[in-house]
């Protein structure tokens, strides 16, 4: 039985060629609890996009899809939801981040999202 763990998409998108959006669909696909942050309104897989940040709570998982550079904003505020792991996705590593979380003792790792579903690693 797989278990839900509830995934922020952070960085998400109505961009059907984007990877949050593959993302988003393939979470929900898979029974996951799905809750979005992104620049622009609206809804994917039957997710709400939120475009103001929400004090979500028991968050697992935070998949990033933001690059590093606009990442600096949000720092407090996703070591604040204390999510069980960040996922950087490719493009989204972060040093400085890293550190963050670390000092925080939040686990994270560099990987894939969609790969990690489609192998049954998320």
């Amino acid at each position: 039985m797989q278990i839900n763990k509830k995934t922020l998409v952070f960085g998400a998108s109505l961009n059907p060629s984007r990877y949050s959006y593959l993302a988003m669909n393939k979470l929900v696909a898979h029974g996951h609890e799905v809750v979005a942050f992104g620049m622009r309104e609206g809804e994917v897989a039957g997710v709400q996009i939120d475009t103001e940040l929400k004090p979500y709570t028991h968050v697992d998982t935070v998949t990033l899809y933001m690059n590093a550079a606009r990442q600096a904003p949000f720092y407090d505020y996703l070591i604040g939801l204390k999510p069980n792991r960040v996922v950087f996705n490719p493009g989204t590593e972060n040093p400085e981040l890293f550190k963050l979380l670390r000092e925080a003792q939040i686990e994270f790792e560099m990987a894939c999202t969609l790969v990690m579903l489609g192998t049954n690693q998320y």
